[in-house]
C-alpha cells in the first residue's frame, strides 16, 4: 500500500485548486469593478502593484525551491531557470493573484504624503506573501491568510499616513481614520462612542458613502460574490453563518446597553452600523473562508466562525483599535490547527462538540455583558 501525502485544501468532491482559485477571482470581480469605477486610478494602482508583487515573489520562490539538486555537475543559471519554470503550475499564478486582489481591496485609496501608499502596497504585499505564506512552504502549507498578514503589517507601519475616501463623494475624505475611529478609545463612554452614528443613514453605509478602504464599501457587490461562492461551493456556510450570526447576536446584546444609554440611536440602526461599516462582510466572504487556513472538519469550522465573531466584537467594543476583523481572522487562523486535533476531530456533531460550540458562544455573551456593564459602572 502506498501512502500519498497531499497539502491542503482538502476537498471532498471532484474539484481542483485551480477551479477554486478561479471562482474566488470571479467573485472578487464585482467588488473590483465597482472599486475601479469609483476610485479609478487609485484602485487600478492598488490592484496592479499588489498582484504584481505577490506573483513575482511566488515565481522567485518556485525558482528557488526547484533548483536542480547537486549531482556533481555544474549547472548554469539558464538550466536552473528552465527547471524552475517547468515546476511552475497554474495555481502558482492564481494563488498570489487572489491574495493580491484581496490585499489591494482592503487598502486605502491614498496617503499623505502621496508616496507612502506605494511603500505600503509594495512592502505590505511582499510581507504578506513571504511571511504569511512562502516561509511555511507555499501553497497549502501556510497557517495565516497572506492578504490579512500584509494588511496588518502595512497598517501598523504606515497607517497614520492613510487617507480614506468614500466611494462616491469626493469631499468625504479623512486622514488616518474612518467612521469607526470613534470606537477606538476605551476611555470614553458608550454615549461618546455612538452618539453620532444616528447621523449616518443605513443606505449610505450599504452603498459605501462613508470613508473606508477601496473594497469594503460596496456591500451589494460583496454579497453578489458571496452568493456566487455559495453556489459554486467554494466557501463553507458552516464558517460564514456562525461568524455573521454570532457577530450579530453579540452585537444585539451590546445594542441593548447602547440604546439604553445613547438617546436617538435605534436598535436596528446600531446593528446596521456594526454590520455595514468596516470589513465584516468582506472578511466573512473572502478572508475567513480561505480553505487552507480554516479547519477541515465541520464542527471545528462552526467553532472557528464563532471564535472569530467573538474576537471581532470584543475588539470593536473594548479594544484600542476600531476594526477587529483582520486581527480576529489571524487569531482564528492560529487556533484552527488545534480545532482539528486528531484526538477529537471528526465531521459528526456529537453532544460534546455541540456543548463546546454553545460554550464558546456563552463565554462571549458573558464577556460582552460584563464588559459593557463594568465599563459604564466605572464612568
Amino acid at each position: 500500500m502506498s501512502i500519498i501525502k497531499e497539502t491542503s485544501p482538502h476537498i471532498h468532491r471532484k474539484d481542483s485548486i485551480n477551479r477554486m482559485l478561479g471562482d474566488v477571482i470571479i467573485a472578487l470581480l464585482p467588488v473590483s469593478i465597482m472599486s475601479l469605477i469609483a476610485f479609478t486610478y487609485a484602485a487600478m494602482r492598488n490592484i496592479l502593484i499588489s498582484v504584481a508583487v505577490m506573483v513575482l515573489a511566488e515565481f522567485v520562490f518556485v525558482l528557488i525551491t526547484h533548483r536542480i539538486p547537486y549531482d556533481g555537475n555544474k549547472h548554469s543559471l539558464k538550466e536552473q531557470f528552465r527547471n524552475g519554470v517547468k515546476a511552475y503550475r497554474l495555481y502558482h499564478l492564481l494563488g498570489p493573484v487572489v491574495s493580491g486582489m484581496i490585499f489591494a481591496l482592503i487598502m486605502p485609496s491614498g496617503s499623505n504624503p502621496g508616496y507612502v501608499i506605494y511603500l505600503a502596497l509594495i512592502f505590505g504585499s511582499l510581507f504578506g506573501i513571504v511571511i504569511g505564506k512562502l516561509v511555511f512552504g507555499g501553497m497549502g502549507q501556510n497557517i495565516f491568510n497572506p492578504a490579512v498578514v500584509g494588511m496588518v503589517f502595512a497598517k501598523l507601519c504606515f497607517g497614520s499616513r492613510y487617507v480614506y475616501e468614500s466611494t462616491w463623494y469626493v469631499n468625504a475624505v479623512t486622514t488616518g481614520g474612518t467612521v469607526l475611529t470613534n470606537l477606538d478609545s476605551v476611555s470614553i463612554s458608550l454615549v461618546g462612542k455612538y452618539a453620532e452614528i444616528g447621523n449616518i443613514s443605513t443606505l449610505d453605509m450599504f452603498l459605501g458613502h462613508i470613508p473606508g478602504v477601496i473594497g469594503e464599501g460596496f456591500k451589494f457587490a460583496i454579497l453578489i460574490g458571496m452568493v456566487y461562492l455559495f453556489i459554486r461551493r467554494a466557501i463553507d456556510w458552516r464558517v460564514v453563518v456562525p461568524y455573521l450570526g454570532g457577530y450579530l447576536a453579540l452585537m444585539a446584546i451590546a445594542g441593548i446597553f447602547v440604546c439604553l444609554k445613547v438617546p436617538g440611536v435605534s436598535y436596528l440602526h446600531f446593528l446596521s452600523f456594526q454590520l455595514f461599516t468596516g470589513g465584516v462582510l468582506f472578511g466573512a466572504t473572502f478572508m475567513l473562508t480561505d480553505p487552507v487556513t480554516m479547519p477541515i472538519n465541520a464542527p471545528a469550522r462552526v467553532m472557528y466562525g464563532l471564535l472569530a465573531a467573538g474576537i471581532t466584537v470584543t475588539i470593536r467594543l473594548f479594544g484600542a483599535l476600531p476594526e477587529g476583523v483582520a486581527f480576529s481572522i489571524l487569531i482564528a487562523n492560529t487556533v484552527a490547527p488545534a480545532l482539528d486535533h486528531f484526538a477529537y476531530s471528526g465531521n459528526r456533531f456529537t453532544r460534546n462538540k455541540i456543548l463546546v460550540i454553545c460554550g464558546i458562544f456563552a463565554a462571549f455573551v458573558l464577556a460582552v455583558s460584563l464588559g459593557l456593564g463594568f465599563q459604564e459602572a466605572i464612568r
